[in-house]
This record gives structure tokens, C-alpha cells and sequence, in this order.
């Protein structure tokens, strides 16, 4: 109901620049630019965590990109959707070529259809914010890479599995600590990882960890399905708005919990990838020596 509200006063009412304040515009030209106007580049946080997929981002975690990404996730400026999902789309182009390069505009022989997997919002921040904001975006990406020739679907096969602490405080290797383990697949979502390239999509990279995380379950869960293993709760897919939505129901049993496994590095070849819309300036290969 919040998030239904937003969506209608953001329509009825004059807003101004989520980025800077221009008046009587949701997103200003020079806004614009800053999160969309340069070709998404290759990210690498230092320390790398082990695991870590490949990873794209859009634009530099600074300026008007923090603001107006924090205006979508925290204020609800629901309407910077699409604008965020463009740009994680061109995150997504970027490192979905052969070798994780060939320009924006790769071509569909080249990606097949790209399944987008939105590392999973903690319930109790999708209660207080109204509305899931790394899900938003990633089916803004799916829809503007369908636009511009790429099939691409979002599947929201990622869920928690225990609870885990607020990261604002931690650092790299707290982390990494409080999110060893804490994601899994879904039942089908198994069989749904087999259909194509996957491209792990996030808001913001920082440490690296969650992506690493959402790796790591994406890959137990593959490894699992190749060797027959089967997972110990049921869930139910249904479709929606042409995207499948992988949601858990009821658990009929209980949840096996072992030790994480140890993350292992990424592997040559291998069809992962991670996107995000913004990475911290010092982060982008390219501005490293």
C-alpha cells in the first residue's frame, strides 16, 4: 500500500531533481548524465574477496549517483526506477560480452537470454522502505535490455536463510564474516539457473561481500543440481508481469544449516557476471595504475 501511494503522488505531484534539487523535474539532465552517460566499466574492490564473480558498475559512487540512488532506496522516489534500472542494464551489456568486454551492444548470439538474479533485501528493510529497491531495478534493467535487443528475464531465486547484521558499520572483513552462508537458491531456482548467462545485480558494490555471498549460493546450488542433490524445503514459482519470481512458501521442513563452504575464486570461462549501478571511484580498474 506505501509503495502503491508513492507511485500515484509521484505522479500527480511536481517533484524536483532526486539528484540536485532542480525544481520541477524528477531527474535533471545533469543528473542524467552523471548515472548514465559514461560505458559501465569493470569494478574490483581491495581487498578482493575470494569468489567474487566479475563485476560491472555504471557510474561512481559519488555526487548526485549517491544521492539520487539513496532517494530510491531510503525516500521511495519510486519514479528513478527505470532510469537506475537503464543504467544497470548498461552494467549488465558491459560484462555479459565474450570475455567480459565488446562495447555496449553485444550481440544476442553472444548473451543468449540473461537471467538477472537481485541479491535479496533483508525483509525487515523491505517492510520499512515499502518496496524491494535492488528487485525495482533489476526487472527497469530486464525490461531495457528486452528493449534494446537482449532477452533477459529477472529470476529472484536468492533468499536469506538466517538473519544477519546491519553492514553499515562493518568492515571488509566483518563483512564478510556476517554474511558467510546466510544466502540460498530456492527449490526450482536450481533448474532456472540452467537456462543461460546469470548476472548477480546489486545497487552498490563496496567490499565485494554480498555479491561474493550470492555467488557462492548460485554456485552450491548449481553444483548441487548437477550431482543430484535436492534441497530440504518447497517453494512456488508464479509468473509475473512477463518476469518468473521465485518467492518461498510455507517450509514443510526444516532448514539444514552446515558450515559455509570456503568461497572459491572465480573461475575462468565461467558465465556468472555481477552488475550494480555505482562502485566507489578508487574501485574502477580503468583509474588504477
Amino acid at each position: 500500500m506505501r509503495g502503491w501511494w508513492r507511485d500515484l503522488t509521484d505522479l500527480v505531484l511536481p517533484a524536483d531533481c532526486a539528484g540536485c534539487g532542480a525544481p520541477r523535474t524528477d531527474l535533471c539532465p545533469r543528473c542524467r548524465t552523471a548515472l548514465c552517460g559514461t560505458t559501465a566499466r569493470r569494478v574490483r574492490p581491495e581487498p578482493e574477496p575470494p569468489g567474487l564473480p566479475v563485476v560491472h558498475a555504471a557510474a561512481p559512487y559519488a555526487g548526485e549517483v549517491r544521492t539520487l540512488l539513496l532517494a530510491h532506496k531510503e525516500r521511495g522516489a519510486l519514479a528513478l526506477a527505470a532510469t537506475l534500472g537503464a543504467a544497470l542494464a548498461g552494467a549488465v551489456r558491459a560484462g555479459s560480452a565474450p570475455e567480459g568486454r565488446g562495447g555496449p551492444h553485444p550481440t544476442r548470439r553472444a548473451l543468449g537470454t540473461v537471467l538477472l538474479v537481485p541479491v535479496p533485501s533483508a525483509r525487515w528493510a523491505v517492510r520499512a522502505r515499502g518496496h524491494d529497491p535492488v528487485r525495482r531495478m533489476a526487472l527497469a534493467a530486464a525490461a531495457e535490455l528486452r528493449r534494446t535487443g537482449t532477452p533477459a528475464r529477472v529470476a529472484a531465486v536468492l533468499r536469506q536463510r538466517r538473519a544477519v547484521a546491519d553492514q553499515a558499520a562493518l568492515d571488509a572483513r566483518q563483512r564478510l564474516a556476517n554474511l558467510a552462508g546466510a544466502l540460498e537458491v530456492t527449490a526450482d531456482g536450481a533448474r532456472l539457473l540452467a537456462g543461460g548467462p546469470v548476472v548477480v545485480v546489486d545497487d552498490l558494490v563496496t567490499t565485494g561481500a554480498s555479491l561474493a555471498e550470492a555467488a557462492r549460493a548460485l554456485r552450491e546450488a548449481t553444483v548441487s543440481r548437477r550431482h543430484g542433490r535436492t534441497p530440504v524445503y518447497e517453494a512456488a514459482t508464479r509468473e509475473g508481469r512477463e518476469e518468473r519470481r521465485i518467492e518461498a512458501r510455507q517450509e514443510r521442513g526444516k532448514w539444514v544449516h552446515g558450515a559455509p563452504e570456503k568461497a572459491v575464486p572465480n573461475v575462468k570461462g565461467e558465465t556468472l557476471r555481477a552488475a550494480v549501478v555505482a562502485a566507489p571511484r578508487d574501485s574502477f580498474v580503468i583509474n588504477r595504475n
